[in-house]
């Protein structure tokens, strides 16, 4: 049986060290001419199994026989691209490392991430980071260890060890194994190369001996740290704990404690991806026949667009014809112009007239058409694709299962608009959505169209919670702006409800964005709602502007509090019915409301302004007792300003008749 290489992603908040880890992973035998090469962007690294085992001596000393090539690690920009990692079943990630900063813990972004591997059911190992960052760690040498280890059994003294007890105490027998079904030291000693520089016993500090000879109370920093992200993860589902002390992984994640910068735990975070690797995936790494891959990134350059690509299934020809499927379930037929694949332990390509899976690749490709229309088709960043044998029919029905009724699945009959960069994306965007109740009701690949403002405008009509857009690391075309631009008006007053775009890079940013900018929608309807029950406001007289002494009488006011609209009755700071709002004028125009902070003319019929109102400062809303119990009972609907005007409108009500309100 032939098998590939397990895919690898190392994933977690931006601010972790993902990227330290995965470098601290790879950089590990890197050739001292690859050095500076292996620091480049790129998306993939290949790092074959001889490689592995001359970079970490714990693999062979630990009793795990590695037949598999080595492993294919995913390195995509950004967090974003994680998202892309997709395939039919699940996830396209055999395994995963995710990157916690054991001083942080679970942040808004980690939680996302483990929300998406659940989701996509990847098995995963924790790389507990950035212990060196524990205030007062340090990591002493292998003589301070030894003495601090080895007691005199008389007194309880320390004393020199002898060279038989240093080599007992820190080498295991050869002839033990390290068994992932059960209980084992893990195996924390041996050797460790890094940077291409072989580490003894005598150099390279066992990760569990060097937690044990912290100081004590560095130890129950770590010990409650640790247990603070146990307890954590347990609200996730996920039982875990440190890796030393599972006996069964199947069971438990296991925290492995690493540091990127200082190395501590690198050694021991490769073999257990090696170990869980070997024990647990060669099954499921079977190799195919028939090339299957998804495309990670396009790629525009001078010579041309490139797809980079992750081949998980089967052997590709640079001859072959390879299909594509887009979000509606059309077939894109494509052939291969340029063919290179990711060279080990390096960010360079090469030319090769056949692939075999797992590997990164560099493809160029030509004359990529509809199968059914012959028309000219994009090629986006997430779409999955096979060898195309004129299998058409038998490639539209697993493209419709991979793709479209995956994404069916998760929209709703009303909810938002959503678009994505990539297929990935778009799906772990819409499933995270999902979680957090947001229906969506249309959802697509590419820029923020006019189709789509069409779209979020209907929503209006049907409920306003819906008339937005969410953009995940995507642009809006310029005759999209051109329309949100004709929604202000020129003199900047609310004409009724507007839809709203909201873009960002980050998906957890994002959906943040869209939870907030609904609860604020809601407050609004809901506000908007009781103020049509009954209005609430306060207005302040302007003495120096009256237009009309009487029928009606015309003089202009400042709106203190909330929204005056015509027809609303008034009242004055002694409780005395004044009139009622007859018509409302901005500068020169009429109109149907005003809100707190315009100037504006009003008039009111019945009354002589000289007599009745040349004397007093403000006029109030004119509400009943029901009313008022109303907006009291929904008091976090309304403004400070609106909650002081209503406690003056039942101070002066109340001059009158003590029980107002109660």
């Amino acid at each position: 049986m032939t098998i590939r290489q397990p895919i690898v992603t190392v994933c977690g908040h931006v601010d972790h060290g993902k990227t330290s880890i995965l470098d601290a992973l790879r950089n590990t035998s890197i050739q001292e001419t690859e050095k500076g090469g292996i620091t480049q962007k790129i998306s993939f690294t290949s790092y074959p199994a001889e490689q592995l085992k001359k970079a970490c001596p714990l693999i062979e000393s630990s009793g795990i026989k590695l037949d598999i090539p080595g492993f294919l690690f995913i390195d995509t920009p950004g967090h974003a691209a994680f998202t892309n990692l997709r395939k039919r079943g699940g996830g396209l990630a055999d395994l995963a490392v995710l990157v916690i900063d054991i001083n942080e813990g679970i942040k808004l972004q980690t939680a996302e991430v483990i929300q998406i591997l659940k989701h996509n059911k990847t098995p995963f190992l924790i790389a507990l980071n950035k212990i060196d960052n524990i205030s007062g760690w340090r990591t002493p040498s292998r003589d301070e260890i030894t003495k601090s280890n080895l007691k005199n059994p008389s007194g309880g003294e320390s004393r020199t060890p002898s060279r038989d007890e240093i080599t007992k105490s820190n080498l295991k027998s050869s002839s033990e194994r390290f068994d992932f079904g059960q209980k084992s030291d893990l195996i924390t000693e041996g050797k460790a190369r890094v940077g291409g520089e072989s580490r003894t016993p005598d150099k390279e500090i066992p990760l569990k001996e060097n937690i044990e000879s912290q100081a004590m109370n560095i130890q129950n920093t770590f010990n409650e740290r640790y247990m603070t992200l146990i307890g954590s993860l347990n609200s996730y589902g996920f039982d875990s704990d440190l890796y030393y002390n599972i006996t069964d992984f199947t069971k438990k994640i296991a925290l492995v404690p690493c540091s990127a910068r200082t190395q501590q735990g690198i050694p021991e975070l490769t073999m257990m991806l090696c170990g869980l690797s070997q024990k647990y995936l060669v099954d499921k790494l079977k190799l195919g026949e028939n090339a299957k891959g998804v495309v990670l990134e396009i790629k525009k350059e001078k010579s041309g667009n490139y797809a980079e690509a992750i081949l998980y299934d089967g052997q590709l020809k640079k001859s072959d014809e390879i299909a594509f499927a887009n979000l509606e379930g059309k077939i894109i037929i494509a052939k291969i112009r340029i063919l290179e694949e990711i060279e080990p332990l390096s960010a360079k390509f090469k030319p090769k007239e056949i692939v075999h899976a797992s590997t990164g690749l560099r493809i160029q490709l030509v004359g990529q058409k509809g199968a059914s229309s012959g028309e000219k088709e994009e090629i986006f960043s997430g779409m999955p694709f096979e060898i195309y044998k004129n299998n058409l029919q038998e490639l539209k029905e697993k493209f419709k299962e991979q793709i479209f009724e995956s994404i069916n699945s998760l929209l709703e009959k009303q909810g938002i608009i959503v678009k994505a960069d990539s297929l990935g994306s778009l799906e772990a965007l819409l499933f995270l959505l999902k979680q957090n109740k947001i229906p969506v009701l249309k959802a697509g690949i590419g820029s923020i169209k006019k189709t789509d403002i069409a779209s979020a405008k209907a929503n209006l009509e049907i409920n306003e919670l819906d008339a937005v857009i969410l953009g995940f690391n995507v642009l809006i075309d310029e005759d999209a702006k051109f329309l949100i631009q004709e929604q202000k008006d020129p003199k900047g007053i609310s004409s009724g409800g507007k839809i709203k775009i909201l873009t960002n890079e980050v998906i957890y940013k994002l959906i943040d964005d869209a939870i907030e900018f609904r609860k604020q929608k809601a407050k609004e309807i809901e506000k908007r709602r009781l103020m049509e029950l009954a209005s609430l406001f306060k207005i302040k007289i302007l003495n120096q502007f009256v237009f009309r002494n009487t029928h009606p009488a015309i003089f202009g006011i400042r709106v203190e509090s909330g929204k005056i609209k015509k027809g609303l009755n008034l009242i004055d700071e002694t409780g005395d019915k004044i009139g009622r709002l007859k018509n409302l004028q901005h500068e020169n125009k009429p109109i149907d409301e005003a809100t707190e902070g315009m100037e504006i003319a009003v008039s009111v019929p019945g009354i002589n302004f000289e007599r009745v109102l040349s004397k007093k400062n403000f006029l109030y809303s004119d509400i009943s007792e029901s009313q008022f119990k109303t907006f009291k009972k929904n008091k976090d609907l309304l403004s400070s300003n609106e909650l002081k005007t209503l406690e003056e409108i039942s101070r002066i009500k109340r001059e009158k008749n003590s029980e107002w309100g109660r």
